[in-house]
């Protein structure tokens, strides 16, 4: 099923998300939405032990459609019961998650089977799926990479889902990564990882992000060009009034 239009908790309409919030959010990346959020009381944004699949890193930023999976059982764990089932939940998500959004999977930190291969991957890959986030495994390691499909994961697992993975809900709430995640809430990854962002401040946070990320470029040059740290980062008065002319369009000194 779609991401619910509905907060999972409220019952509220999910927020509106403004046109550049997300690429606004992935220009910002990982290290600087976590920042931001700790500023407005969350301290654990970022998920544990979910990387770049084998270091190919390709930034991303989406709503999440989110799956849930328990252990498998050994009497169903077969393929040929899992081919018969009516509604094999696991290829409803691959199916249903829209262009854009984020397929993200709660598997319990398992790592000895792959939630998905290089086939399923294409598939969200030819869609315009935005990533495949599992605090778990994936498996086909070079075939993903090939799709061109971002995919952040604990790590390569050849083993099949049908292994240890049975898939029970999507669009529920989720932990992932030792995160809670809700349906719609914005996930965003680059080389740092991947950073939870909660739907009601998404704007807010890709606003004042671009923002800081703004200063911390002109701070960055100015010690490239051998400006002392102190005063520069964090900026002083002086540097902030310096980054404030030069966003007015005035010389700012050096």
């Amino acid at each position: 099923m779609p991401i619910p239009a509905n907060d999972v908790l409220t019952g509220e309409p999910l927020a509106a998300l403004g046109p550049g919030t997300l690429e606004a959010l992935r220009k910002v990346g990982v290290a600087g939405i976590a920042s931001e959020l700790f500023k407005r009381g969350l301290r654990d944004t970022v998920m544990q032990g979910v990387a770049p699949l084998q270091g190919n890193v390709r930034p991303f930023a989406g709503p999440a459609y989110t799956v849930r999976t328990i252990p498998m059982r050994p009497d169903i764990g077969t393929a040929d019961f899992m081919m018969r089932l009516p509604r094999n939940l696991q290829r409803i998500a691959v199916t249903e998650v829209a262009a854009g959004e984020v397929l993200c999977v709660d598997a319990r930190g398992e790592r000895r089977a792959g939630f998905m291969g290089d086939i399923l991957a294409l598939s969200l890959a030819v869609r315009g799926v935005g990533a495949v986030v599992t605090d778990g495994g994936l498996r086909d390691v070079a075939g993903i990479g090939d799709t061109g499909l971002p995919a952040y994961c604990a790590g390569a697992s050849p083993a099949g889902s049908q292994a240890h993975l049975h898939v029970v809900a999507v669009n529920e709430s989720i932990a992932c990564g030792g995160l809670p995640v809700f349906p719609g809430d914005v996930l965003v990854g680059d080389a740092d990882g991947v950073v939870v962002v909660p739907r009601a401040l998404a704007d807010d946070v890709a606003g004042t992000g671009a923002s800081q990320a703004d200063l911390e470029a002109f701070c960055r040059e100015r010690i490239r060009k051998g400006a002392p740290l102190i005063g520069t980062y964090p900026p002083n008065d002086a540097t902030l009034e310096a980054f404030h002319a030069q966003r007015r369009g005035g010389t700012p000194s050096t």
